[in-house]
């Protein structure tokens, strides 16, 4: 389960922040996980509760953007959103779609105190 090593960076990223500019915890973590990043959302949840306890993380309120994927499409030359790869161009039905984005997870705010 990968969802458990991206928890743990998460982790680190905000332990990382906190040495940065010192925080005593995490009030909400706001985290964007797009469409193709290839990541279950609830299995990142459950990753983050069980890395939480005892650190910054630890009550934690977790807020999790899903965008879509976005991808250019040679046939039609638009850039369009898409929901997963396979899928065909929305606007012309193409299938030859060129992934440009919605590929990575990241951490998008801390509120802290």
């Amino acid at each position: 389960m990968h969802e458990l090593s991206l928890a743990a960076e998460v982790l680190r990223i905000v332990e990382d922040a906190a040495r940065a500019d010192p925080f005593r915890r995490v009030r909400t973590l706001r985290l964007s996980v797009p469409a193709l990043a290839g990541v279950e959302v609830d299995a990142l949840r459950l990753a983050l509760e069980s890395v939480a306890p005892r650190t910054l993380l630890d009550g934690a309120r977790l807020v999790v953007d899903e965008p879509p994927g976005v991808a250019r499409c040679p046939d039609c030359g638009r850039e369009v959103e898409i929901p997963a790869r396979g899928v065909e161009c929305p606007c012309c039905g193409g299938v030859r779609l060129e992934v440009t984005g919605g590929t990575a997870m990241r951490v998008v705010d801390l509120e802290v105190e």
